[in-house]
């Protein structure tokens, strides 16, 4: 069932060739076909991540993928079209999409068509204008947070807490009763998580004697969890202030990878999407205003830009805004 307004041809941002950021460019291609199982996405708005930038270069490339490919995980828009089978959404619902698997392109396009498992209606209290940057991370940082499996009252830390991950894992934290002890970058990465509700915001690229100084003050025992949304020296630095048997939980992808130390549980985790994943994470949405901290926003011709930008630092997340 569709609107009556599906195009046959549509805009997209893809490339021919694994590559660098130039290797994006906008063209005209068919719009792709649904089947009795999927949804047919109109996009308004896509989130621009660093799994795309590995889906460029060509080191992450999901199952069934061809050339042209377009790129783009997640992204926020209408229903345009369904299959035979789909009872989740309808046409003319506003929802969210975390594609997982995408044989027929991602959502750098004015349309993309998706498994409709991995649809859910836009929550309450979550803003339309930047809904597209969230399913990835906020599914991811929810993943992560289950496995440390902390009971409310509980703390945890959060390395890497302004970022496009961190920055949804403190408010995600906080709804699930849990004590945020969030690591930012900077002086305005530390307003944010603050913003966000951290119950201590500090500055990772401050004095880290000082800032494990705080962190005892509040949990003199340690902290139960560690979410690390970044390795290296400072990550190695902030493992001291887990308690004994702590668990260090880090997405996949973080490099260099947080090493075995004795009394430290190391686990790695990847986003999971699905009904019961979605339903949970609409549930922790609606209750209160939840933000999706957007540094800047790229037409969809410029997704070259926006990988121009993706390396270099910023908080929250970037966003293609393509309808």
């Amino acid at each position: 069932m569709a609107d009556g307004d599906v195009p046959e041809r549509m805009q997209a941002a893809a490339l021919d060739e694994f590559g660098g950021p130039g290797v994006i460019t906008l063209r005209i291609l068919p719009v792709p076909q649904i089947a009795d199982d999927e949804v047919l996405i109109k996009v308004w708005s896509a989130g621009v991540g660093v799994w795309d930038a590995f889906e460029r270069e060509g080191t992450l490339v999901p199952e069934g993928t061809s050339f042209p490919i377009v790129p783009g995980a997640d992204a926020a828009g209408s229903v345009a079209a369904v299959g035979r089978q789909v009872t989740n959404v309808a046409v003319g619902d506003v929802v969210y999409v975390y594609g997982y698997t995408r044989p027929k392109g991602g959502f750098y396009a004015e349309y993309a068509a998706t498994k409709a498992q991995y649809v859910a209606k836009l929550p309450a209290g979550l803003p339309v204008e930047h809904a597209g940057a969230m399913p990835t991370d906020a599914l991811t940082a929810l993943s992560g947070l289950d496995m440390l499996g902390l009971s409310a009252g509980a703390w945890v830390l959060i390395f890497g807490a302004s970022g496009g991950q961190g920055h949804l894992a403190v408010q995600l934290a906080k709804r699930q009763g849990l004590n945020v002890v969030a690591v930012a970058s900077g002086a305005e990465g530390v307003a944010l998580v603050t913003r966000l509700g951290a119950d201590v915001a500090l500055d990772g690229h401050g004095d880290l004697a000082e800032v494990l100084g705080r962190i005892r003050e509040v949990a003199p025992d340690g902290v139960d969890g560690l979410l690390a949304m970044a390795g290296g020296e400072t990550l190695d630095k902030l493992t001291e202030a887990l308690r004994d048997g702590g668990v260090l939980g880090y997405p996949h992808g973080v490099q260099p990878e947080p090493s075995e130390r004795p009394g430290v549980t190391v686990r790695a985790y990847d986003g999971e999407t699905g009904p019961r994943q979605l339903q949970r994470l609409n549930e922790l949405i609606e209750a209160g205003p939840f933000q999706v901290h957007v540094a800047e926003k790229f037409p969809l011709g410029q997704a070259a830009e926006a990988h121009r930008r993706l390396q270099t630092s910023f908080p929250g997340k970037l966003l293609l805004t393509v309808a």
